[in-house]
């Protein structure tokens, strides 16, 4: 089967449903994204820094939209993904202000780390295993238009270290072709995102958009081989946690015909409260529910 690429070269900064498709593709066929680092490829040796960069509204382009023949409002996608291919070097950038100790950084640097054999060179002596992910994957919100750097229920700037090869991603659709886009890949990335950056890395993923049958959800679920991920984010810690706690409840319930309040025991002896990112302007976080409770979803 011929595989359609879909070039990094077009891009938005912003979900909407107001964006103009800028690739079709249609449900079940295999395609392979371009995709940008979250600088558009601008940093690329040490003696360019963040602060150089004019990242108004410009950082995290995402490639597309996508209009999917065939995709509805209500509909929900699954997203498969394959395997990811990288550019031959990362980086990561330190600025004062950048992450939660941001104020005990005095400089601007800019760190290039190669890539070779599945490896990053963090330094001649510490070597860092590749574990490929995708930051930016989302559809056009219900209203409006978010910047691609904010997370939300439609997608976007969700950051969650699972959304690799081999796993599936689920997204609610609001618009007819549902306009997806992704980007900001990281060539490893830690739960949290916990200094402000991975090792951001352009590069391209295999995927494979199908509609997710009977399915009904309001923000992202993530499908490994051991668990469905629930993802929620929000601006606060408890409101966040309390809304994927709830959200995750109602699937035990629905899926295990009991009560409330042993959904809730459930939920508490068997599933995992994780935390995506903290670094974005919405945190993320998720509810790891796993497939020995519920073995589907739906």
């Amino acid at each position: 089967m011929t595989m359609k690429t879909l070039s990094r070269q077009r891009t938005f900064t912003h979900f909407s449903h107001k964006n103009k498709p800028a690739y079709t593709i249609e449900l079940g066929e295999r395609s392979l994204f371009e995709t940008h680092d979250c600088y558009g490829g601008r940093i690329t040796e040490e003696t360019i820094l963040r602060t150089d960069l004019d990242l108004t509204g410009k950082i995290n382009l995402a490639t597309g939209p996508i209009y999917i023949n065939g995709v509805q409002p209500g509909d929900v996608l699954c997203i498969e993904v394959g395997k990811i291919e990288l550019n031959e070097f990362g980086v990561m950038v330190m600025m004062p202000g950048l992450g939660p100790l941001g104020d005990q950084i005095e400089n601007t640097t800019t760190k290039v780390l190669p890539i070779k054999e599945n490896v990053i060179h963090f330094t001649d002596t510490i070597h860092i295993p590749v574990q490929p992910m995708i930051g930016v994957i989302g559809v056009a919100p219900a209203e409006g238009s978010v910047q691609n750097e904010t997370p939300g229920d439609h997608g976007g700037n969700l950051d969650t270290k699972e959304i690799t090869t081999g796993n599936k991603v689920y997204l609610p659709v609001h618009h007819n072709g549902g306009l997806l886009g992704l980007g900001d890949m990281h060539a490893a990335m830690g739960d949290g995102e916990l200094d402000g950056t991975g090792v951001e890395v352009a590069g391209a993923v295999h995927l494979t958009v199908t509609k997710a049958a009977n399915w009904d959800i309001e923000s992202p679920v993530v499908e490994t081989n051991e668990s469905y991920l629930i993802l929620c984010s929000g601006t606060k810690y408890d409101e966040t946690i309390k809304r994927a706690l709830n959200m995750s409840v109602q699937h035990i319930q629905r899926r295990l015909a009991v009560g409330f309040d042993d959904a809730y025991r459930l939920l508490s002896a068997t599933c995992d409260l994780k935390i995506s990112q903290i670094v974005n302007p919405l945190i993320t976080v998720k509810i790891s529910i796993p497939k020995t409770l519920i073995p589907k979803l739906f």
